[in-house]
Formats: C-alpha cells, sequence, structure tokens
C-alpha cells in the first residue's frame, strides 16, 4: 500500500491528491496535523528536510510533488495518463510543470511565509517583487490557455494537477484580474475537475489556517 505523508491544506499536497484521485489510487492518509505526531515523526526520521509531500512504497521514499507523480505514472499507472508517451508532448507537460510551481506557487508562497513572520521581519520589497512576478505570469499563461482547454493541450496532465491548488491560493492571494479571462476561465474549470474538487474539499475545514484570509468563495 501507497503511503502519503501530506497535509489536505497544503497546496503541494493537493497536486499529488489529485494525481491519485484522478486515477482512483489507493493509498494510506498519513496526516501531518503537528510536529507532534507519529506520522510528523516519521516523516523527519527519513526526510529531515521537513518537506512534503512524501510517497513510501515497500520502504522506497519519493520526494517532492512532481516526482511523486511521476513515480505513480511509472508503477501505478490508470486510466489518465498524466505523462504523454510522446516526447514531445511530455516535454511541454514538463514545462508547464515548472512554470506553475516557480512562476505561480513560489511568488504565491512568499506572500504567505511574510505574513507568517513577525511584522518586524517582514520582506516588503520582495512582496512586491512575488506581486510583479505574479501578474507577468498571469499575462503569460493568458496567452498560452487562449486556445486550450488543460496546461499542455487537450489532456489532463501533470501540469493540470498542479495549476488546480496553485491557481487557487494565488487568487486567493493576488487576485487574478477579469483582463485575464482565460486564466480565469481555466481555473474554473479546474475547480470542477472531479479530483480536484475533491481535494479542495477535503481542505475546507482548515481554511483558518491561512494567513492572509480566506476569501467567501471558492
Amino acid at each position: 500500500m501507497l503511503q502519503l505523508y501530506a497535509h489536505p491544506f497544503s497546496s503541494y499536497s493537493q497536486k499529488v491528491l489529485t494525481a491519485l484521485y484522478e486515477n482512483g489510487t489507493p493509498f494510506e492518509w498519513k496526516l501531518l496535523e503537528s510536529p507532534e505526531c507519529d506520522a510528523w515523526r516519521e516523516l523527519v526520521a527519513m526526510w529531515p528536510v521537513r518537506r512534503f509531500p512524501v510517497l513510501v512504497e515497500d520502504g522506497r521514499m519519493v520526494a517532492e510533488a512532481s516526482c511523486i507523480i511521476e513515480y505513480l505514472h511509472v508503477h501505478h499507472p490508470g486510466p489518465v495518463k498524466l505523462i504523454p508517451d510522446d516526447a514531445d508532448e511530455a516535454i511541454e507537460v514538463r514545462m508547464m510543470d515548472r512554470f506553475f510551481d516557480h512562476y505561480i506557487s513560489t511568488p504565491q508562497q512568499k506572500f504567505v511565509y511574510d505574513a507568517l513572520r513577525p511584522e518586524a521581519e517582514r520582506d516588503t520589497r520582495g512582496v512586491e517583487d512575488a506581486r510583479d512576478m505574479l501578474e507577468n505570469a498571469y499575462g503569460w499563461l493568458d496567452g498560452v490557455m487562449a486556445n486550450r482547454e488543460w496546461a499542455a493541450g487537450s489532456h489532463f496532465s501533470l501540469a493540470d494537477c498542479g495549476a488546480g491548488p496553485f491557481l487557487f491560493y494565488a487568487d486567493w492571494t493576488h487576485r487574478i484580474d477579469p483582463r485575464y479571462a482565460n486564466v480565469r476561465a481555466y481555473r474554473e474549470r479546474l475547480l470542477v475537475r472531479p479530483a480536484f474538487a475533491r481535494a479542495v474539499d477535503e481542505a475546507r475545514p482548515y481554511r483558518s489556517y491561512f494567513p492572509l484570509g480566506a476569501p467567501d468563495r471558492d
């Protein structure tokens, strides 16, 4: 049985959960409720960098959400092929996956981490740089999504597994302006995708954790 060390409110956990739910892949939750819980102690013992999600199967550990989805693609394939067989199509999927990780998730998390710091330690310039990055990313993505249903084309993929939670929280953090109509429409398609919708619903009890204040929507 696959074991997933994760938390429902974590965007990177949701990325992996979306992949698991897309293909109905069974797994055991190792819920990281707090640093005092058994699952957290187990995680730290095998992965001292203390980042999650982490997947474990038969003593093998796989860290990093994209790598976990690659592992699932190889060892637990299902009806939804999240990485195409065609090499060029696979490159596009992986490029878009990196885009959402680095240019949507990373700047979005800058806002969150800064809000968690004491006021005297906050990085105003860093937050403004992150805001600029999100604006640039929204603008580029809006052009890309003008003729696409999903991130890399007509099929749901690894890239969409990350796009769901990253755009979800990014819009809470720095609202996607109406002029980016293609991005907003894509985000709406992600929200009604059953696998991601399930991840969103499972995270609802934890919305008070969002330091910027979770909006009364979504």
